[in-house]
């Protein structure tokens, strides 16, 4: 579905990809609501964008479902129309293993990542349902096919998603509504300070990184196509090969490297 002329949903978009995807929409001539948690990360956005009424800005916590069932009518009195929905906002774990994480960091990934996702998709759906065309993307993860340590839940929430997403694509096949799944590898974003959780060992830059704003493009260019997975950077890509031809090795590979930064045992002895 071309975006141009549509009015599209962003979640997220407040910083990061959310805010570089809300960016390249309203460039692209689309009308944009951006929703966040953050009034002040929406605030900038809509100082970088200067769109007028073609982007709306909603503080959101997307967990909370009363609040998350009142946005459509925001959205339509602000844009009069849904188009589209880009499920992005989401949240990692702090960097420990399982047997250490306390169950309210587990339900905060849970909600956030999965349950805010649900929310919106089933608060507008039905609206999309009655759009001449309309689409669905929701942003899951490498992490949600390849497994690392000390982001076990993050990546069970974010496989969720996934899963969850290919659902939609089944059930909405003989629709109007399209839907996508986003997998991005490693993008240069601040979620791990959005997350409220210490980098693993401190930040490492030796780590090649998508920039946001060429994450937002693939995005774009992605859902233009109808595609149902959207791969970003190219590590999302050759994990996704490398998980299915060499598992074992793989997760091996990886849990090793994350040992190194990680306060955890290594099992491998590395």
């Amino acid at each position: 579905m071309v975006v141009e002329g549509k009015v599209w949903v962003v979640t997220g978009g407040g910083s990061g990809m959310g805010r570089e995807l809300v960016l390249l929409l309203l460039e692209r001539g689309a009308r944009v609501a951006a929703v966040d948690v953050s009034a002040a990360g929406l605030d900038e956005t809509a100082s970088l964008a200067g769109a007028g009424d073609r982007l709306s800005v909603h503080v959101v916590d997307i967990t909370d479902r009363a609040v998350v069932e009142a946005l459509p009518a925001a959205v339509l009195a602000a844009h009069g129309a849904v188009d589209g929905l880009v499920n992005n906002a989401g949240i990692i774990q702090p960097f420990v293993p399982v047997a250490d994480l306390d169950y309210a960091a587990i339900e905060r990934v849970l909600d956030v990542n999965l349950m805010g996702t649900v929310h919106l998709v089933k608060a507008f759906l039905p609206l999309l349902l009655e759009r001449p065309e309309a689409h669905i993307a929701n942003v899951s993860s490498m992490g949600g096919f390849f497994p690392f340590p000390g982001q076990t839940m993050y990546g069970a929430s974010k496989a969720a998603v996934r899963l969850f997403t290919e659902g939609l694509y089944a059930e909405l096949l003989d629709t109007r509504v399209t839907v996508s799944v986003i997998m991005p590898g490693a993008v240069a974003t601040a979620i791990t300070e959005n997350s409220g959780v210490g980098a693993p060992g401190g930040d490492d830059s030796s780590v090649p990184m998508t920039p946001p704003d060429k994450a937002a493009r693939i995005m774009v260019a992605g859902i233009e196509k109808g595609r149902l997975h959207i791969y970003v950077g190219p590590d999302a890509r050759l994990m996704s090969i490398a998980i299915k031809i060499a598992p074992r090795p793989a997760i091996r590979f990886v849990q090793r490297q994350m040992a190194k930064r990680l306060t955890m045992p290594d099992p491998a002895g590395g």
